[in-house]
Parts: C-alpha cells; sequence; structure tokens
C-alpha cells in the first residue's frame, strides 16, 4: 500500500517539475533576447524590476512585425536583396538555404513533407520501424534505382531531433493512420504511448 502512495505521488508531481523547469528554462532563454534592447529600454530600467516572460513577447512581437514588412512588396524586395547577399557567401548561403527550406517545407500547408508517418522494415526484414516522409528523392537518386523511391526521416528514441534519411521504395512502405503528434509522441515515451492510448480506447468501449 505504502508503494502505491508513492508511485501515484510521483506520477504527479514528477510530470508537473519537469514541465515546470522545462517552460521556466525556455522562458529564461527568451529572456536573453532582452540583451539585444539598449539598457534604458529595458524593463528593470524602465519599471525598476524585470518581468518574466517578456523575452517570448518580445519574440512573438519581432515576429510579426518581420511577418508584416515581409507580406508587403517592399519588404519582399528587401528580403531578396538580403538573401542575394547570404548566396553570396560560401559557408553561410548552404546553411540558410538549407534551413529556409526545411522550415519552409514543414510550415508550407501544401507540402507534404513530414505529413505522412510510415513503416518501413528496418534494421532487416520482418522488424516494421515507424519514420516520416520528408519528400521524394533527388532526381539523380531516383535515376540510380529501378524502383520509385520517396526519402523517409527515421527518427531516434527518446530524441526525435536525431536520425537519419533513408531512400525507401514506396512499395516497401506502409502508411500509417495516425497523425504527426501521436507519431513523436510514440517515439519519445519508447512506445509506452502506445499501450497507454490502446488502454484508454478498451477503457473507453467497456464503459456503458
Amino acid at each position: 500500500m505504502l508503494r502505491r502512495y508513492l508511485v501515484t505521488g510521483l506520477l504527479v508531481w514528477v510530470p508537473l517539475g519537469i514541465t515546470f523547469f522545462v517552460i521556466r528554462f525556455m522562458l529564461e532563454m527568451m529572456d536573453g533576447l532582452l540583451l539585444l534592447l539598449p539598457v534604458e529600454w529595458r524593463p528593470e530600467t524602465v519599471l525598476g524590476f524585470t518581468i518574466p516572460g517578456f523575452g517570448l513577447v518580445l519574440a512573438i512581437t519581432i515576429l510579426l512585425i518581420t511577418g508584416v514588412i515581409g507580406a508587403n512588396l517592399l519588404g519582399r524586395n528587401v528580403l531578396r536583396g538580403w538573401e542575394g547577399l547570404l548566396s553570396r557567401i560560401p559557408l553561410v548561403r548552404t546553411v540558410y538555404s538549407s534551413v529556409k527550406q526545411i522550415m519552409s517545407s514543414l510550415l508550407s500547408t501544401g507540402s507534404q513533407s513530414f505529413r505522412k508517418v510510415l513503416l518501413i522494415e528496418y534494421p532487416r526484414k520482418g522488424i516494421w520501424t515507424v519514420c516520416f516522409q520528408t519528400g521524394v528523392a533527388a532526381t539523380e537518386i531516383q535515376s540510380k534505382l529501378d524502383k520509385e523511391v520517396i526519402m523517409v526521416f527515421v527518427p531516434t528514441t527518446p530524441n526525435p531531433t536525431s536520425g537519419f534519411i533513408m531512400a525507401v521504395p514506396i512499395e516497401d512502405t506502409r502508411e500509417l493512420d495516425m497523425d504527426i503528434e501521436t507519431a513523436l509522441k510514440l517515439v519519445m515515451s519508447l512506445g509506452i504511448a502506445a499501450n497507454t492510448d490502446k488502454a484508454d480506447v478498451d477503457s473507453n468501449k467497456a464503459t456503458p
């Protein structure tokens, strides 16, 4: 009985504690943007005290202003000129263009990148792993292969931000109905989320 109470207490407080520290870390990191402001413009100078999370408000404000400027004709011309300048710098142009393409694919509503959750047989036949379709194969890659392939991203567990890409024949993939959020939850939870979801479904079925 005592062990049961301890486990229940841990299940309540550990997720809350981790969530609190992660959010606090993110807010503190965003508050670092305040260092970009002149000293006389900072909240502690104007108001006499700091405002936790003000950096997040500043970041959102900057994004909105940038979006408004970039959406009009003059702003687009300025951005094109800026990108043209960056494209002349060897290392910078590679990093910038790659990151921009990734963000465009992720944020574009019409893009198929990271819109499908797939199963592929990896690392050998008979063993299946979850992956995400990132797009079609490059022309050169496709020209070297006999079958039509797509590019997929295989995430690592429990950190889905790392992994590797693979060119996989379309016929060797199986598309899942789950959305991206559910698949990421599955990866980060080491597969435990799948059992939790199944238990919830079973309990709902059992409820009259």
